[in-house]
């Protein structure tokens, strides 16, 4: 496959063919973020995103089940670039079960609900969404483009046209000042966008980013490691789901742990009550990573 790096992927695509389908973040502008800063958004030329899917079918169409199709968020690309693609990556691999994409609250509503049911009925399944926060000020402080409204009204439309969801919130995001309000926030966006995965990592500042130029600045802080359980402990607190497999092992965070929500939200905050007591081991600092 013909690649342009960096490339990234959710961890839960780890099996899945990789598509590149865009270059870069057409937003690429979240104070935080550092994956797409040395790429100019581009969408690739239809016939080299054929060319790849055709290699990859030829190659391995009868062990493909998932495809994520990349860079940043390709939901950015118009319909007359989608509907080619979805429909050869559906001729190439008979035993396709699912197509996902990152996408944001921006080119969820740029889309309209006609566009985004035939994006379903042509295959595009589950889109990971990275809403952060639902704090407006700390929305508003990561440039994330979108209030926590904006997000909700996203994932209204997305339900609406059967598209599923996988979300992530960000512990640490608001900072030291807006722990709680962040934390609390976010889990009632995550209750009102009502996904069928949703996952928290932790902040990392990452050197480069604008959010880093604040943190040396003395204008930005990470909470300590107990302040992120209990803003993980907040969250939970607040997030209603009607039904949502949750997960908070990615490798940023402190304390690895899974579960069902709402059914095992008394086991969760069990669990991080007891780590909080320093009754479990936390994740040790040398492992952690983005």
């Amino acid at each position: 496959m013909r690649y342009a790096e960096p490339l990234f992927r959710p961890p839960s695509e780890a099996e899945s063919f990789i598509l590149q389908a865009t270059l870069g973040c057409s937003w690429n502008a979240c104070t935080y973020c550092a994956m797409y800063r040395t790429k100019t958004f581009q969408v690739r030329p239809l016939d080299a995103v054929l060319g790849d899917i055709a290699e990859a079918g030829a190659r391995f169409a009868d062990e493909v089940r998932h495809v994520f199709v990349a860079d940043g968020d390709p939901l950015a690309m118009d319909l007359d670039h989608w509907e080619p693609i979805l429909r050869a990556l559906a001729a190439a691999f008979p035993r396709l079960r699912r197509v996902s994409t990152y996408a944001t609250a921006r080119n969820l509503l740029e889309k309209s609900p006609e566009q985004l049911r035939r994006l379903r009925e042509l295959g595009l399944a589950l889109l990971y969404i990275g809403p952060e926060s639902g704090d407006n000020l700390t929305l508003q402080r990561l440039a994330k483009g979108a209030t926590a409204a904006e997000h909700e009204e996203a994932a209204r439309r997305a339900r609406d046209a059967g598209l599923e969801q996988s979300l992530i919130f960000l512990l640490g995001a608001g900072g030291r000042e807006r722990s709680e309000a962040h934390a609390r926030a976010s889990g009632r966006l995550a209750t009102a966008m009502d996904p069928k995965f949703l996952s928290t990592l932790t902040l990392t500042v990452v050197p480069g980013t604008p959010l880093a130029r604040l943190a040396e600045q003395g204008r930005f802080e990470l909470p300590d490691v107990p302040g992120l359980l209990t803003e993980l402990r907040w969250f939970i607190e607040e997030a209603h789901p009607a039904a949502a497999i949750f997960r908070s092992n990615h490798a940023s965070n402190y304390l690895p742990i899974g579960g069902r929500l709402p059914r095992d939200r008394e086991a969760i905050l069990a669990a991080i009550d007891a780590a909080l007591a320093g009754q479990v081991p936390l994740r040790p600092e040398w492992s952690r990573g983005l």
